[in-house]
């Protein structure tokens, strides 16, 4: 238990593991135990503090800026404040693709078995399930597809694309 609340499950590069970091939901102050994730403005406040990771909301705007800023983070979680919000999608692919983030991006919120083979295609190497989610699930769900259509960060190439390097 972090916090008194219970353990997260977290899933890293396809595996199972054991969540050593304490996620901070308030806004005001610093937890006392170490690592935490919290949010970006108390990180902000606190970046020589050792432990200490942010977590971005969906509506973070991601300028080149905070990006130089992030790189220094030793792990950034994206908060999913709704199934719905596709918005953590984007972060992570622009930390991965645009601004060469070479850290752990961790989903965490309201993440869902069904939304996590997308997550690793868009950057996120590490998968805090929601409480209700089922580690079993989440992993068959991992390995569910083989091959992707359309290009990603954890593949550069289309299908089709692969398709006619393989023919000619």
């Amino acid at each position: 238990m972090h916090n008194g609340q219970p353990e997260t499950t977290l899933i890293k590069l396809g595996q199972p593991e054991r969540d050593t970091w304490s996620l901070c939901r308030d806004e005001e102050s610093l937890p006392d135990e170490r690592p935490a994730i919290v949010p970006l403005r108390l990180w902000q406040e606190h970046d020589n503090d050792d432990g200490l990771a942010p977590w971005l909301p969906s509506d973070t705007e991601l300028t080149p800026a905070l990006a130089e800023e992030l790189a220094k983070a030793p792990l950034v979680a994206v908060d999913f404040p709704a199934f719905t919000d596709g918005r953590g999608y984007t972060l992570a692919r622009l930390l991965r693709e645009r601004y060469g983030f070479k850290g752990e991006i961790r989903a965490i919120g309201d993440v869902l078995v069904d939304q996590l083979f997308y997550m690793t295609r868009c950057g996120f190497d590490a998968l805090a399930l929601r409480e209700d989610q089922h580690l079993d699930d989440a992993l068959r769900a991992l390995g569910a597809f083989s091959v992707s259509y359309q290009p990603g960060v954890d593949v550069r190439e289309a299908m089709f694309e692969r398709r006619l390097r393989e023919t000619s």
